[in-house]
């Protein structure tokens, strides 16, 4: 499925090279652009509490994209599965990991080696998304970025790169640009060379996987909501119920209670049609999604929205 996605403005930085991988593996690999995809939204999500109208712009149509995604889809257990999800990117990045490898050895310097290295550090980041890294993928992660970095520099500079690890490795902090696309080929044993970073033989995908929760993946369908409840509106002011009608019972052997500053009481109830019970049925579920975020505060936005429109009938959005 192509993806109509915005450009991405230079406060979400941080989330364009995911984005750039992403589409260049909308044809070649869906599973891989769609967890590209994911992972940069919840990065986006948590780089600034308030969204500008272009980071919401983007941050909103990668959630339409994945939710259609996921529906189209949804017999592909890589995408609605996590364990068939992780063991297919972690096929993946090895498969371009140890394609790049071979190339460094046998010399064979170009812009097709540093982005299969890049490519690779990258897909290695997005695995974080099913938790911590082992430390073999941790490794190979940070060999992978820190030659892509050194090959991309040598090249520019007219230097010829050493292949294999360097005697003394120091993790560059430059960023080696991902303008080429490399078309790694499956079957590659890892070089026997002393002082290579071990690395195991791609793992075997079985056919299938037992089904098993996707906390995060199941919360998609819902996820447009975090977006477009972050417009941040007032709270709305409540009139603290004069008569609690016994909320707090009386209890002589106790010293008496003072009731809340505020309480809602079921006489505050307005006469709702059935689109206004809808509406408040979508802030509630809006204040869901926006906690699977830990956006306590949109969700607090969402829930005084529903209680207003259910005690008044007047939508404050």
């Amino acid at each position: 499925m192509s993806a109509n996605i915005p450009e991405c403005p230079p406060s979400l930085k941080p989330i364009q090279h995911y984005l750039k991988t992403a589409a260049e593996h909308d044809a070649r690999d869906p599973v891989v652009a769609y967890w590209c995809r994911l992972h940069a939204l919840q990065v986006g999500l948590k780089l600034t509490s308030k969204k500008t109208p272009e980071e919401t712009k983007l941050l909103m149509a990668l959630m339409d994209w994945l939710e259609e995604t996921k529906k189209n889809q949804k017999e592909n257990e890589a995408i609605s599965n996590d364990v068939a999800a992780q063991a297919h990117l972690e096929n993946y990045a090895l498969k371009l990991f140890l394609y790049a490898d071979k190339q460094d050895r046998e010399q064979n310097y170009g812009k097709n080696v540093v982005k299969a290295f890049y490519t690779a550090g990258m897909i290695y980041d997005v695995l974080t998304t099913f938790g911590e890294l082992t430390d073999e993928a941790a490794q190979n992660r940070k060999y992978a970025k820190w030659k892509a970095a050194y090959i991309h520099n040598c090249l520019k500079n007219g230097e010829t790169p050493v292949p294999g690890p360097m005697p003394t490795e120091e993790t560059p902090n430059e960023e080696a640009p991902a303008d080429s696309n490399p078309d790694p080929q499956p079957g590659y044993a890892a070089p026997q060379t002393p002082g290579f970073l071990p690395v195991n033989p791609p793992p075997t995908v079985p056919s299938s996987f037992p089904t098993v929760p996707s906390s995060f993946n199941n919360s998609l369908p819902d996820a447009n909501a975090a977006m477009r409840a972050a417009s941040q509106l007032p709270p709305v002011p409540y009139t603290p119920d004069p008569n609690p009608g016994g909320f707090v019972p009386y209890d002589p052997t106790q010293q008496p209670v003072t009731p809340p500053t505020t309480v809602y009481s079921n006489s505050s109830v307005a006469q709702l049609t059935p689109e206004q019970i809808t509406k408040a049925q979508k802030y509630c579920k809006w204040a869901n999604s926006a906690l699977n975020y830990d956006d306590v505060q949109t969700a607090i936005t969402n829930l005084r929205n529903a209680l207003e429109l259910l005690q008044t009938g007047r939508d404050p959005a």
